[in-house]
């Protein structure tokens, strides 16, 4: 299973670095992209097909959603590829009506998305088996609605990585993380607390609390904001996790 960061910035894509996406390929079998953030379907097209990719959501915040409709015009208008055939799209329940408004011609339409995409929302707990793969949503805490973790197991190998979405700090992450070769965490809220919202972003320090915790192997810091120290974030996250912590980086790869 390999993991292909399309862009990692938080909250908002930065100059090289699109918004909140990821990509886990296996061998002979579609791509599954994690979130689709400003920016990314830009980075998808050097490396991947857009029009033969089932997507997944964690939840439906713009910085992790927004180039959906973009995906929606790529996969039907292309005039040399366009998507032969549906894929798969699971998300929160009301997943459909939000990108149909987002790709839709006025304020009283929603575009119907399933021409291309077969939509099915998350259950909390509940095993969703694709070609490659199977993902587990474990709810997380965020403002946003239906937000989960995604716990991906490869098939064939049995090797696991974890996206926390946006989260704070949650028991939830942490099972959701349990003996994961990669966590793929969020620390938006910089190196340590320091009067922000609880219930909303991890500190790079609560990162690496989980990465220890759920006795993880390799731990990826993402969804650090452009005017955020990522440096001093990732010190932070070595304070409480002494395995693997690398800065997670637009256009990295990691095989698990």
């Amino acid at each position: 299973m390999k993991l292909t960061i399309l862009g990692c910035s938080g909250s908002l894509g930065s100059p090289c670095n699109p918004g909140s996406s990821y990509v886990v390929s296996t061998e002979g079998n579609p791509d599954v992209v994690m979130d689709l953030g400003p920016g990314a379907l830009a980075a998808m097209q050097e490396r991947f097909n857009p029009s033969e990719a089932h997507v997944v959501f964690s939840h439906l915040h713009a910085d992790h959603c927004s180039d959906a409709a973009s995906l929606l015009v790529w996969r039907r208008y292309h005039p040399h590829a366009p998507a032969r055939s549906r894929n798969r799209m699971l998300g929160p329940s009301y997943t459909p009506e939000h990108l149909g408004r987002l790709g839709s011609d006025g304020p009283d339409d929603i575009n119907d998305i399933s021409d291309t995409f077969e939509f099915a929302p998350w259950v909390s707990g509940e095993p969703v088996a694709f070609e490659g793969v199977t993902i587990t949503p474990f709810p997380v805490v965020h403002p946003a609605a239906e937000s989960h973790a995604l716990r991906v197991q490869d098939n064939t190998t049995g090797r696991v990585l974890t996206y926390s979405g946006d989260t704070g700090f949650t028991q939830g992450l942490i099972d959701a993380s349990t003996n994961a070769d990669l966590l793929l965490c969020e620390a938006a809220w910089g190196p340590y607390p320091d009067g922000q919202p609880e219930g909303m972003h991890l500190t790079g320090a609560e990162a690496g609390v989980v990465a220890r915790e759920a006795g993880v192997g390799t731990l990826v810091l993402v969804h650090i904001q452009p005017w955020s120290d990522a440096e001093a974030t990732l010190a932070a996250a070595k304070t409480e996790f002494d395995g693997e912590v690398v800065l997670g980086r637009a256009g990295a790869v990691f095989e698990v």
